[in-house]
């Protein structure tokens, strides 16, 4: 494909956002409605990091407990900035829908860009889509938990969760259609409910609380109820935090709607990081010193651990779905987000003719300006792993885990290529506003590093002995999208699946510059 002829280019810093839009092969068609404080709400509404926690709350408590979730996250969080400051640099110099997928097809060597573009393109799309899944999954939880806190003859069953679930995406679709132009205006508003809510929070639990656990217990006392040894433990309850932080590459799907995306979309995705690391690590440890008796936790009725600790430190219903409620209302407003992500992502595969009926999951509605043909097949996609809890736990866990799974190698495959580069003399430097500089290497390094990391122990059992109920099928699931891949590859994608064209940008080498850090 010729778009994939040309040595990987980037863009003079003076061209306007529609102009780099169209030296990449694309026109502009959706409205560009988003400032920086909309887009930081909207990116932080989706990895609101605090909130993410406390729905996976008891991977963390059995898997090393409150001294493996509190530095565990710690240790998370400085390894991701490397990752999120990566990304901001590839999206300040390609501000494109695409995100990961279309940086892989510019900045890949060019014998097998395509190829890898493709299949990073398939498993972004995949993490975004279960995500969604995940949080419709977690949304309902919480609104049920309130349920059963309130009404304990209540008991709360599976497709009673699943149908909650589906509620929430509906909603989350229906605003996407009809409400787009309001969607700046409601991450703005959410930002706020967002910050406001953590502070009533941890701190009313706090106050509240006169049996707290001892600090030996918030940064010492390690639990293992996994079965395995200690260290393996540990690497288990990373994984908690791990899910915390994570989908903070939103903004770069979210840039054809922005205004002065080369600059904007980079302080989101790094701005939303350094919110979530603050905001969870305070959370993390109100909830440890907060908590009760870890099985009875662990085994709650309400099927939230977080809402027992808020019954535990306030000693009241109304108190504690008070507060629940304030969680449920973040939560449900990341489903609009992750709806919008979701969409977008597949509205620029499409474009890029990378999905079956490509043609139609491409078209943008001219009177709002939304892509809603993508937006119906998100809310569908997630319907359908919604519905995998009607008949298995272990396999909406499953969903779980690949989305997470998803989004890190989707994130790694960019930084690989961006690696690759710099050994078969490729490489450029990355000149949008947001450059890294001479820090952009090792960030890169790190950052890969990391997410190698992640992706090897997403795959690892987590409870000992091990059998077809507690199996981790992550493995599995990566292998079936593999499969997908490269069957619709074989028959469609190598015949039409294109990219970013960049005919027209300028090229600078990395041995004709030498640029110091500008990051903003």
């Amino acid at each position: 494909m010729a778009a994939f002829e040309e040595k990987p280019k980037v863009f003079d810093e003076t061209l306007s956002e529609d102009a780099a839009l169209e030296q990449l092969g694309y026109q502009q068609e959706l409205k560009r409605s988003f400032g920086l404080l909309g887009m930081i709400g909207f990116s932080f509404s989706i990895v609101t990091s605090w909130t993410a926690l406390s729905g996976v709350l008891i991977i963390g408590v059995e898997s090393g407990g409150p001294p493996i979730m509190v530095w565990g996250w710690l240790a998370v969080c400085i390894v991701t900035l490397a990752v999120a400051y990566s990304m901001a640099e590839m999206c300040s110099a390609y501000p494109v829908a695409g995100g990961q997928y279309s940086w892989v097809a510019i900045l890949a060597p060019q014998r097998w860009a395509r190829g890898f573009s493709y299949v990073c393109g398939w498993f972004m799309l995949i993490g975004i889509l279960a995500m969604g899944a995940v949080n419709n999954f977690i949304g309902a939880n919480f609104v049920l938990g309130m349920a059963n806190l309130s009404n304990p003859s209540y008991t709360i069953e599976r497709w009673h969760t699943v149908l909650v679930a589906y509620l929430i995406a509906v909603c989350a679709a229906v605003s996407n259609i009809f409400l787009p132009r309001f969607l700046d205006k409601i991450s703005t508003g959410i930002l706020i409910w967002n910050i406001v809510s953590f502070f009533v929070v941890f701190i009313t639990i706090l106050a509240c609380n006169d049996h707290k656990q001892p600090a030996s217990f918030v940064f010492g006392t390690f639990q293992n109820e996994t079965g395995f040894s200690g260290s393996y433990c540990a690497i288990l309850g990373i994984l908690q935090s791990a899910f915390g932080m994570c989908c903070y590459d939103a903004p770069s799907h979210m840039t054809e709607e922005m205004r002065d995306a080369r600059k904007q979309a980079p302080r989101a995705i790094v701005m939303s990081v350094y919110m979530g690391a603050v905001t969870g690590f305070i959370f993390l440890i109100s909830l440890s010193f907060c908590m009760g008796d870890i099985e009875s936790t662990a085994g709650t009725t309400t099927g939230v651990p977080v809402i027992a600790i808020f019954f535990n430190s306030t000693g009241s219903i109304g108190g504690s779905c008070a507060l629940a409620s304030l969680i449920a209302v973040i939560v449900l407003f990341c489903a609009n987000s992750l709806m919008a992500e979701g969409s977008r992502a597949v509205y620029a595969f499409a474009r890029d003719r990378g999905l079956p009926f490509s043609s139609i999951l491409s078209k943008v509605e001219k009177k709002r300006q939304v892509p809603v043909f993508a937006i119906l097949f998100t809310c569908l996609v997630q319907i359908a792993f919604n519905s995998i809890y009607f008949g298995t736990i272990t396999g909406f866990n499953t969903v779980i885990s690949i989305a997470t799974m998803g989004f890190y190698l989707s994130y790694a495959m960019p930084l690989l290529a961006r690696i690759l580069s710099y050994f078969n003399k490729s490489h450029t430097t990355l000149e949008g506003p947001y450059s890294l500089g001479r820090l952009s290497f090792p960030l890169n390094i790190v950052g890969f590093l990391f997410l190698m990391f992640c992706v090897i122990t997403f795959n690892f059992p987590s409870v000992k002995p091990v059998n077809e109920e507690n199996m981790n099928y992550t493995s599995a699931a990566v292998g079936v999208v593999m499969l997908i891949a490269a069957v619709t590859w074989l028959f469609d994608g190598r015949k039409n699946f294109t990219g970013p064209e960049m005919g027209s940008a300028v090229v600078r080498r990395e041995s004709e510059v030498e640029s110091e850090p500008t990051v903003e």
